[in-house]
């Protein structure tokens, strides 16, 4: 039942803390984090439990753990949750996430404390129903969990243009789920007359698929696929699905952005992966020229809008269009480096990107604006704030020592193999990388100041929060291997790699 757990936990967590909110807005504060605290301690001792990443031969199945309970049978619907190393390594991110989200907010929030809290537990908890679900309806019902507190917390604790952000938001997340949904429905019933089986269980699905039993025409697998792709490119996003991100992210709360940054959209990088090229292996190879265009256009288009923002929190969305150009490229080259390299980048970038929108928040409490014309010559007022500032944006750079190089650079290398053209212009983006993130150093902290009054630096408690980023970046970027290790197991299972050494 640990899996089960790892859902119920941030469920009944947030119902405590909504309730507890209505007397205590500290006991909310606590509840939240002793929820979200157990959570990721479960992940760990799961992740410590299978050799930390050293998994010495992949289990039967590909599955470290599973849980079924029938659900629905008449309709061939079940309760079916399963861990392997990819979705153990998203869980990780998810916990440690999850956990410094309840810290980042904890004196920025001062409303309706309770049921804020309630709303950032429960999208953890659709989210990791999402990581776990191998039967399709159960995953579409988690993918919808997602959106409902989501919607909220940006459309009742956000800033200015937060209904119409937060409409939006919803809006482009839920007609591409619609899209899923159809797709899944269809691929139902095309099962259900080929075999006589209707189910929607992801492991019966993909055996019928890979013995012959059940085979999709290739018109029919397109479109299958397409509605698949459309909505995890929504969330991902991918160019030119992304217009909803720049206004979510703007007018979210820190917390809201980091949720969305960190985790959200790798939900979209993690079904690409999982569901498109397994389910629809020849339609996802026809398609990935086009995948690869999008991805590497994405990677130069976000780069490119970045550069040119004054909004400082907007600049880093942007940042995030084009980081996650690099998983669409790694995720249809569909070779052991890429998707070595997408695991890497998604982990990363929820770590970097995650830390500078922290960082926004916190400049944006002491100067009231995130206007970069505003800002400048801060180093000497937040010496500490500038030298985790300067770290993050050098992580986003991809230099080498820190995570996101890692990621970026096996990106690259197997994206050669598939599409040189791809490769090219992805390498192109790095450098276009390297302009908007010193541009946020040069302007943000250093030349002349803009202001004489006094400003407090980094409290003990945010510089515990970023350190924890750094550490993990620094972590990952020269030591990668566990997490390489732990990713490699999946991608056993999805027959990328032939076998362990």
């Amino acid at each position: 039942m640990m899996l089960t757990a790892l859902v119920l936990i941030p469920l009944f967590g947030g119902l405590a803390a909504w309730l507890a909110g209505r007397w205590s807005a500290t006991a909310a504060r606590v509840i939240a984090l002793l929820a979200a605290a157990a959570d990721f301690a479960l992940v760990l001792a799961l992740w410590l439990g299978h050799g930390g990443g050293a998994i010495a031969m992949q289990p039967p199945g590909g599955w470290l753990l599973v849980e079924r309970a029938p659900w629905i049978p008449q309709l061939g619907i079940g309760y079916h949750l399963a861990l392997d190393g990819l979705s153990l390594l998203m869980l990780l991110l998810t916990g440690f996430i999850g956990l410094l989200a309840v810290l980042v907010s904890w004196r920025e929030i001062e409303t309706r404390v309770g049921l804020f809290h309630g709303m950032l537990l429960w999208v953890l908890t659709g989210i990791n129903g999402v990581f776990l679900a191998l039967d399709l309806f159960l995953f579409y019902f988690f993918w919808e969990v997602m959106l409902v507190p989501m919607y909220f917390l940006i459309g009742i604790w956000g800033h200015g243009n937060r209904i119409y952000a937060a409409v939006k938001f919803f809006i482009f997340t839920l007609a591409s789920g619609l899209l899923m949904l159809a797709a899944i429905l269809g691929l139902y019933a095309l099962h259900g007359q080929a075999t006589g089986s209707y189910t929607f269980d992801y492991t019966q699905l993909v055996t019928s698929l890979q013995s012959g039993a059940f085979a999709l025409a290739p018109g029919a697998a397109l479109l299958l696929m397409l509605g698949f792709f459309v909505a995890f490119a929504v969330k991902l996003p991918a160019v030119p699905l992304h217009n909803w991100l720049p206004d979510a992210h703007t007018e979210a709360p820190t917390a809201g952005s980091l949720i969305l940054a960190a985790l959200l959209l790798k939900t979209g990088a993690y079904g690409l992966i999982r569901f498109v090229f397994p389910l629809f292996p020849e339609a996802a190879a026809r398609f990935a020229p086009v995948a690869l265009g999008l991805g590497a256009f994405g990677i130069i288009y976000g780069a490119w809008v970045a550069f040119a923002q004054t909004d400082l929190k907007r600049l880093v969305a942007y940042t995030s269009v084009s980081h996650m150009g690099f998983v669409l490229l790694g995720v249809f080259a569909w070779n052991e480096l890429a998707l070595q390299g997408t695991v890497i980048q998604m982990i990363c970038h929820g770590l970097s990107t995650g830390a500078l929108f922290i960082m926004v928040g916190m400049l944006s409490a002491r100067l009231g604006t995130r206007d970069i014309e505003r800002l400048g010559g801060l180093w000497a007022a937040l010496p500490r704030m500038g030298a985790l500032g300067m770290v993050f944006a050098m992580a986003s750079l991809g230099l080498p020592g820190l995570g996101n190089f890692v990621g970026e650079f096996l990106v690259l290398i197997g994206t050669f193999r598939a599409s040189i053209a791809a490769a090219v212009v992805a390498t192109v983006g790095v450098v276009f990388a390297t302009v908007y993130s010193l541009r946020i150093v040069q302007r943000v902290f250093h030349g002349p100041a803009v202001t004489a009054e006094p400003l407090s630096d980094l409290n003990p408690r945010e510089v515990g929060v970023l350190g924890l980023f750094v550490v993990a970046l620094i972590w990952i970027g020269l030591y990668p291997q566990p997490l390489l290790d732990t990713a490699r197991q999946t991608l056993i299972a999805l027959g990328v790699v032939a076998g362990m050494p």
